[in-house]
């Protein structure tokens, strides 16, 4: 890479605070990117660093970095990294993400591209590129931070339902390094995945992790304990972690984790939990977000979340009909992730506030296998699939609810909700043998998990 020593080691450094999700990398990146003589490789991680909190509001700085990059970039691995951030930067997320693969296949060692091909991935729901990005890497790469891309490879192998794999991946990359917060999140997937909550809680409450506290991925972790509790069937403690953890007074305001808040609070609606005046709050800090014109539809659709379980329906109502208009003339990946799932599931989420729910069925039943194409994760994705059968349920559409709920215990056994669900839908056929079996199942599950 182009620069003198010691630029080039404080790039280094940055990197490595990256990688740990450490919060000094905000600091260490603007100082890298904006020093008197600042390195081509800075300035692509100070733009990446904001593209990656996809929040439109980011990408001035974005397009600062990038505009610095194009007239320092020395070589072509620099020049690489330029027409990345210029797809990203222009709507093509998936331009970026293959330009960054072709980048891996010149220069696999290059951890930045690997991070944010890694992320951008994670965006685009590609399960097996979250999968073979990493591997690849950690085929050739002798370096302290191979311990790191081992932890991106247990995501992408969980991601493609490579529970084993995974979770002896992510075991291995935590033994490494356990504030590697990526590793430690591609465990606990695992182990929701798997309906394994007992074994979940307990590693997040071991003393072979450091996550709680001082990174920038304590609030998505926060996230999956609470889910955790939820399955437990302890809402009380879920919403504490809610109001400690997730969103409160001092919380960044930042999408990436205000959809975890969203995302929470829809599932303990769905449930029927009292959540008081969180939605309302929620909201509020949702609401100039939906004001900017579209940048990613899993942001949209999490607002809308926020927005209906507020009662601001009218509000809600607004950012379908602005995402209709944005259709109209509208290109890109973002346009693509819209149409595919993004404006259904917020006409979804709106229609279910309205108990409009044979409507939630007819938009949800048709993409519910491709909700993948607009981002997140399987567990993050889950909250659409919940809705669907929640609706399906108060529909009286109690044999498509049969159908759903086989398909959830076929992979997950032991999911609580899964039989409680199960039960609920028996009943509504008449079934009460079947509805008390499934409701006896749930029952001895949920001991287990209590008692972790």
């Amino acid at each position: 890479m182009t620069g003198d020593a010691d630029a080039i080691a404080r790039y280094d450094l940055t990197l490595d605070r990256f990688l740990r999700y450490h919060p000094d990398v905000v600091e260490l990146a603007t100082e890298v990117a904006t020093a008197a003589r600042p390195v081509p490789m800075a300035s692509a991680l100070y733009a990446y660093l904001h593209l990656m909190g996809t929040d439109a509001d980011d990408r001035g700085p974005a397009v600062d970095a990038y505009r610095a990059l194009t007239t320092s970039a020395g070589i072509d691995r620099e020049r690489a990294h330029a027409d990345a951030i210029g797809d990203w930067l222009a709507g093509d997320w998936h331009g970026a993400a293959n330009t960054l693969d072709e980048l891996l296949a010149r220069w696999p060692t290059d951890v930045l591209a690997l991070m944010f091909g890694h992320q951008l991935d994670f965006f685009l729901g590609d399960a097996q590129r979250l999968r073979d990005r990493p591997l690849r890497t950690l085929a050739v790469l002798d370096h302290p931070h191979a311990g790191f891309v081992r932890g991106m490879a247990a995501f992408g192998l969980e991601e493609s339902g490579q529970y084993d794999a995974a979770l002896d991946t992510g075991l291995a990359a935590v033994a490494a390094h356990p504030d590697d917060v990526w590793a430690i999140h591609a465990v606990v997937h695992t182990h929701e995945m798997r309906g394994a909550v007992d074994e979940g809680i307990r590693f997040l409450r071991s003393d072979d992790t450091a996550w709680e506290a001082g990174n920038l991925f304590t609030v998505h972790n926060w996230w999956h304990m609470a889910l955790y509790e939820l399955e437990a069937g302890r809402p009380d403690r879920a919403l504490a972690i809610y109001d400690t953890e997730i969103h409160h007074a001092g919380s960044a305001g930042i999408p990436i984790e205000m959809l975890d808040a969203s995302a929470l609070l829809w599932r303990l609606l769905l449930d029927g939990v009292d959540t008081g005046d969180r939605f309302a709050v929620l909201a509020d800090a949702w609401a100039p977000k939906v004001a900017a014109a579209p940048w990613y539809a899993f942001n949209d659709l999490h607002a809308t979340m926020a927005l209906a379980g507020a009662d601001r329906r009218a509000e809600a109502g607004a950012v379908v009909d602005r995402l209709t208009a944005y259709l109209a003339t509208a290109t890109g990946s973002n346009a693509r992730f819209t149409a595919a799932v993004g404006l259904p599931a917020c006409r979804a989420v709106v229609a279910f506030v309205e108990d409009d729910h044979d409507e939630v069925v007819e938009l949800l039943q048709p993409i519910r296998r491709t909700l993948n194409v607009f981002g997140g994760s399987h567990a993050q994705r889950d909250a659409l699939q919940r809705t669907l059968l929640e609706s399906a349920l108060r529909a009286g559409r109690y044999e498509l609810a049969v159908a759903l709920t086989d398909e959830r215990l076929g992979g997950r056994e032991t999911s609580v909700y899964s039989w409680l669900q199960r039960s609920r839908a028996r009943r509504g056929l008449g079934d009460l043998d079947g509805a008390e079996s499934a409701t006896a199942a749930a029952a001895a599950h949920r001991s287990r998990f209590a008692a972790a």
